[in-house]
């Protein structure tokens, strides 16, 4: 499999014979848990970000932030290894907070005249709250298993204004981010151990995992890094060919647009083109827009608004093409991700699979109800003439504005850095730079039975705080080295770090 990361996992070791610790008197150990879990990776939460975090409760322990035996050589732990705008001081939305206090707690709402003369709550905010309440009743109740009614009708209005073509709310399920809405529908397009789904390399982790658990097929195709990470249809094809010559049942292919961890932008014929392959082979395309409001160069064009082209085009072609476009309130300028919103739009699905997909999500009950509301104010946010609306555009804007000034200013740096290559911010949160390692370095990699590129993100760790993912946790290439960086942390002195602690490793390792 192309997911690999450093196991987390270490053997048993024997235990003192007592009650509370015995190992033999316990039904569950290592060896006889699902192996599916087992074999699972997901690197971005991995070793290094483990140590990363004992990295970070150590400089918490007092002033000095650390025993003067046990120092470390930098101040501050940058999380650059996940797209987690908050933790790295993103500011929320004031709107969505202060909605999301009155409906967290309602009392509020019974003096309007203290939230809008003492608190500054704007009287859009005061009825947004009293709107949502009217439509959940409690954010502490349960909601129908697909998501609030009222909800889903407001991302259907969003994605008809997006796309300029109709939306039907009962194909919208709400859910616990879009990784959740992952789940579900892999879960529904698995079948057996045969079943393979096609998925991009470098591609975010939750796939592969998910796929070793459901004890189902990856089925790798790789990504054009000259041509700025695009799609190759050829090799897709080649991809799907061989496995099917190897006995896959194929049924699905995965597109990550903006690109997760390359940050790519798929052009409109990128997109038509994909749609047209998944209609020849008739395969589920599973659509990950969550990083759609985060686009650099270029423009977002949808999987639905594509298929729709299409089938305007061409009438009976597309007709039984089936598209799952995934959101979430975690990325774009929201950043929301601990409230777990996101929703999946089916298109094209037989109306007898939808009823299974429902009936799948009806298992977990419903969505976290406070991540609905963060939805529908995502999808329908103040308007132009709304007393919310100017100080929502101006955070809105200057979240916008500052993540591109990041990118870019990172994307500056590694241009200066020796045998590191990076293609141009064009949008999500990420870059995902080539490193081209002197060959001590590679062996040094070798003798602590590490990859390389796991081997140079550890050093950069342990010598600065700065936490990013190795390249192979996301697949690469046979013969190159990556490694994926977010550009959220706030300033630009941490980007300076990794250059200095870049020239220090080259020249240590060089010759």
């Amino acid at each position: 499999m192309y997911y690999t990361s450093n196991s987390l996992l270490s053997p048993s070791r024997p235990l003192t014979r007592t009650m509370s610790t015995t190992t033999a008197l316990r039904s569950l150990n290592i060896e006889n848990i699902n192996p599916h879990v087992r074999e699972a990776q997901y690197g971005v939460r991995g070793e290094l970000a483990q140590r990363s975090e004992k990295y970070r409760a150590q400089l918490k322990k007092g002033h000095p932030p650390t025993p003067p035996e046990d120092t470390l050589p930098f101040d501050q732990v940058i999380s650059a290894n996940i797209g987690n705008p908050q933790q790295l001081d993103q500011k929320p939305i004031t709107f969505f907070r202060q909605v999301l206090s009155l409906v967290e707690y309602p009392p509020l709402l019974e003096n309007e005249e203290v939230l809008r003369n003492g608190l500054g709550y704007k009287q859009d905010v005061i009825d947004r709250a009293k709107w949502l309440l009217s439509e959940v009743k409690s954010v502490g109740a349960y909601s129908a298993s697909q998501g609030a009614p009222a909800i889903r009708e407001s991302v259907a209005r969003y994605i008809e204004k997006r796309d300029g073509y109709p939306s039907d709310p009962a194909n919208i399920f709400l859910s616990a981010g879009a990784s959740s809405g992952v789940n579900t529908l892999m879960n529904v397009i698995c079948s057996s151990p045969q079943t393979g789904i096609l998925v991009p390399i470098p591609q975010y982790p939750l796939y592969t995992a998910t796929l070793a658990v459901l004890n189902a097929r990856l089925v790798p195709y790789y990504l054009e890094e000259s041509r700025a990470w695009g799609t190759n249809l050829q090799t897709i094809k080649e991809s799907y060919q061989k496995a099917k010559s190897e006995g896959t049942d194929v049924r699905a292919i995965v597109v990550i647009n903006p690109g997760n961890p390359t940050g790519a932008t798929l052009t409109a014929e990128d997109v038509r083109g994909v749609l047209d392959f998944a209609a020849e082979q008739k395969l589920v395309v599973l659509a990950d827009e969550v990083y759609q409001t985060n686009v650099f160069i270029g423009s977002f064009t949808s999987f639905k608004k594509g298929l729709r082209d299409l089938q305007r085009e061409t009438p009976g072609k597309y007709d039984n093409l089936e598209v799952a476009s995934l959101n979430s309130i975690s990325k774009g300028m929201v950043g929301e991700c601990g409230h777990r919103g996101g929703y999946f739009e089916l298109t094209g699905f037989d109306p007898k699979v939808a009823e299974q997909i429902y009936k799948f999500v009806s298992i977990m009950l419903c969505p976290p109800v406070i991540g609905q509301c963060l939805v529908e104010m995502q999808v329908n946010p103040p308007k132009e003439g709304d007393p919310s609306y100017p100080l929502y555009k101006q955070e809105y804007d200057a979240i916008a504005q500052g993540l591109e000034a990041r990118a870019n200013a990172l994307y500056k740096e590694f241009e200066k850095m020796e045998g590191v290559e990076c293609q141009s911010p064009q949008g999500s949160m990420y870059l995902f730079p080539t490193i081209h390692l002197p060959r001590k370095a590679i062996e040094a990699a070798q003798q602590q039975n590490r990859k390389p590129d796991n081997f140079y993100c550890s050093r950069l760790l342990d010598a600065t705080g700065i936490c990013v993912v190795p390249g192979s946790d996301f697949g690469q290439k046979e013969g190159t080295l990556h490694f994926r960086t977010t550009f959220l942390a706030p300033g630009t002195e941490w980007v300076g770090k990794i250059t200095e602690f870049h020239k220090g490793f080259m020249d240590e390792f060089r010759g």
